[in-house]
């Protein structure tokens, strides 16, 4: 019997669960031309909800279409612009042929040539233009669905997930003028950036110093709800004839603090256990054995660390909010309260904390902080 949770990977119906509101929201910008900016930590479900909200738009809409674009291993300017084009001319053009007379109408000037993958299912341009020396080809790449749009009576949504990797290219900042002041003017386009690089995100599109600023709607995700995990788990038990109590759906939700990604595993985890009906002993049995799975890895990321960066997770994991007190930085030996700034900054690049609501710090892991404190310590 194929297990009803999903995990690590983009999930759609019936395994996406919530999400209700972020849904109608997300949707009702896309189809209303406001471009949007989603932030959340990773394994949050972002992918999952672009993806669902898209799918559900293509399936009501005829005349839109959607395109999927993931940078987070383009590491250059110019790598953005080629897989911006193939993503784009894909997402209209799926036959080879039809591809192949896209790209020579639209991007005739920049020479383009295409390469076809062993399996001949796969094709994708290549370039033979330098598009740091040639304006007018950055310009036919990044207009590009507006020119498609305005051909052929359509709109077009194009989504591009980990959007904050482009603050590594060289010159970035010269690179986010330049897709704004061509992404500003599209009528017929509407974008969705996302990631999970939540600090780095904010100062894109939150600062008034950068070129972004003001681009769309920002939307924070928050974890799905406890009662919300609940109603999903138990449905989920009984679509395969299992049973699960809704007390112990909320305890599969509490030990992982309605993270996502650890929701659906942990519940995994427990289904496969259960033979017929849950139990308190099952569900711990299930908790101890991922932890037991994960603590190599918990254990190399700690040997990572430095001494106070560990007692700052620490502090954090133990609730403290006053890191530059006199009895905080003694308590866990974090130096001088000029040392918190930086602390805070390493473990923010290195995605082990988050700052939510009221600047409070969270570790982003909930099963690392419990290893953290129940094994480590």
């Amino acid at each position: 019997m194929k297990t009803p949770f999903l995990f690590g990977k983009v999930t759609d119906f019936p395994n996406f669960t919530d999400r209700v509101k972020e849904s109608e929201r997300l949707s009702k910008n896309l189809l209303n031309g406001v471009n949007s900016i989603i932030v959340s930590p990773r394994r949050w479900g972002k992918t999952s909800l672009v993806t669902h909200v898209l799918s559900d738009i293509v399936e009501k809409r005829k005349d839109v279409r959607v395109c999927h674009i993931d940078v987070f291993n383009c590491r250059t300017e110019e790598q953005f612009y080629q897989i911006y084009a193939n993503a784009i001319l894909s997402a209209v053009e799926t036959k080879l042929d039809k591809f192949v007379e896209a790209a020579r109408r639209y991007l005739g000037r920049l020479v383009p040539s295409i390469s076809l993958s062993d399996s001949a299912q796969q094709y994708e341009l290549t370039f033979g233009v330098n598009f740091k020396d040639d304006k007018l080809s950055v310009g036919d790449v990044l207009n590009l669905p507006q020119r498609i749009s305005e051909d052929l009576n359509i709109d077009f949504i194009v989504a591009i997930d980990e959007f904050q990797s482009i603050d590594f290219y060289d010159d970035s900042l010269a690179f986010q003028r330049k897709l704004r002041s061509y992404w500003q003017h599209h009528k017929r386009v509407t974008y969705c950036l996302y990631g999970s690089k939540r600090h780095m995100l904010l100062d894109i599109f939150s600062n008034p110093n950068m070129p972004f600023f003001k681009f769309g709607d920002i939307m924070f995700l928050d974890k799905i709800s406890r009662e919300d995990w609940q109603e999903f788990i138990v449905r989920r038990f009984a679509d395969t004839g299992k049973v699960i109590d809704i007390e112990l759906s909320g305890i599969i939700a509490d030990k992982v603090k309605n993270h996502p990604y650890y929701v659906q595993q942990l519940s995994q985890q427990v289904w496969l256990r259960t033979a017929r009906k849950c139990t308190l002993a099952i569900v711990d049995e299930a908790f101890e054995s991922m932890v037991r799975q994960l603590s190599l890895l918990f254990t190399n990321l700690i040997d990572s660390l430095t001494s106070r960066q560990i007692s700052f997770l620490v502090a954090v994991a133990k609730g403290e909010e006053r890191f530059s007190s006199q009895e905080v930085l003694s308590k866990y030996k974090l130096g001088t309260s000029a040392n918190i700034k930086n602390l805070r900054t390493s473990l923010l690049d290195k995605d082990l904390i988050d700052i939510r609501v009221e600047s409070k710090i969270e570790i982003q892991d909930p099963v690392f902080e419990w290893w953290l404190l129940n094994e480590y310590l």
